[in-house]
């Protein structure tokens, strides 16, 4: 009897510690996640528009195989690079994530290019076999998701302790899936609400219920304008903030102090509330930079980056520059 009560009391440790090594991968991957915030917001604001154009039964079909085309790419590709950068060049980290950074900022100052000088482009889902229309549309969909993805895991690998790489590989994969699952699940919601409002105006057997249908249906288009708009300034501010971090841990640290000690002069200038004033200026600052270098980047991609890539893509084995 005392053998089995031993036994149950070790296996009763054992429980504990392994509950505790849970609560510590869900507490790391929730912060982990939340340092990605701008990217997953640009993530869930970019993705609707690919099943744009596409009958309503196929909807939800194109935004599964998106999210496991962006489970793949976080658990499958980029998990396992993360963990080998961690183990064998932690110095890349910063340099990756100013990269990353860098890049976020180019994207957001280019949609906010946009506004200004709009282009018009033909939306290919309303020609063409539908099939190879959706495939090419999840296809571009996943691609894009790499970049994001890549850059997610980047910032949740830099926000973790140091600590044994089986407990980063947890948290990193506890952050990708939870990630996946909040943004594929709420573009699932997104880009079913216009068909359940209409459900809701028609079919509704009270007129609050009618009224609430027409509602949702009225009110999406400015929904989804207004998502784009969080998304893109979420972009600017992360990518903003990423780099200007970046530079302070490589020794050009006096943007960085710079923006600390104005927004410390402001929050004390407002005595009622610090902490919101400390945090609003920072992030003002370093949305303003990221755009700021955004703009300066727009040039760089289009008349270097691109022709180069462009020359790239066209060279394959056995080939030539000139095709």
């Amino acid at each position: 009897m005392s053998g089995l009560l031993a036994l149950l009391d070790d296996v009763a440790s054992i429980a504990k510690v392994a509950a505790a090594s849970v609560d510590d991968v869900i507490g790391q991957a929730t912060k982990a996640g939340a340092k990605a915030a701008g990217a997953v917001i640009d993530d869930a604001a970019v993705t609707p528009k690919y099943v744009h154009g596409f009958d309503a039964s196929r909807e939800l079909p194109i935004v599964w195989r998106i999210a496991k085309g962006s489970l793949f790419n976080k658990l499958v590709i980029l998990l396992p690079a993360a963990l080998l950068l961690s183990a064998f060049a932690p110095w890349a980290v910063a340099p990756l994530l100013m990269l990353g950074g860098a890049y976020l900022c180019f994207e957001g100052a280019e949609k906010v290019y946009h506004i200004f000088a709009p282009h018009h482009h033909e939306d290919k889902a309303t020609e063409g076999d539908p099939a190879h229309l959706e495939e090419e549309k999840v296809a571009g969909a996943i691609k894009t998701d790499f970049i994001l993805s890549a850059e997610i895991m980047t910032i949740a690998l830099a926000a973790l302790p140091d600590g044994h790489i089986g407990m980063k590989a947890a948290a990193l994969a506890a952050a990708g899936v939870g990630i996946t699952v909040l943004v594929y699940g709420g573009v699932a919601a997104i880009v079913k609400a216009d068909d359940v409002g209409v459900f809701m105006s028609l079919r509704g057997r009270f007129a609050p219920t009618r009224a609430l249908g027409r509602g949702i249906v009225h009110g999406m288009p400015t929904f989804l304008k207004a998502l784009a708009a969080v998304g893109t300034a979420a972009m600017i501010w992360v990518g903003g903030a990423i780099v200007i971090h970046g530079l302070e841990q490589l020794g050009w640290g006096w943007l960085y102090h710079h923006i600390h000690e104005i927004a410390v002069a402001a929050a004390a200038a407002v005595p009622q509330a610090p902490g919101l004033v400390d945090w609003a200026v920072t992030a003002a600052l370093d949305g303003l930079f990221g755009l700021l270098l955004g703009i300066a980047l727009i040039p760089v991609a289009k008349w270097i980056v691109a022709p180069v890539w462009g020359l790239v893509s066209r060279l394959k084995p056995g080939t030539s520059a000139r095709g």
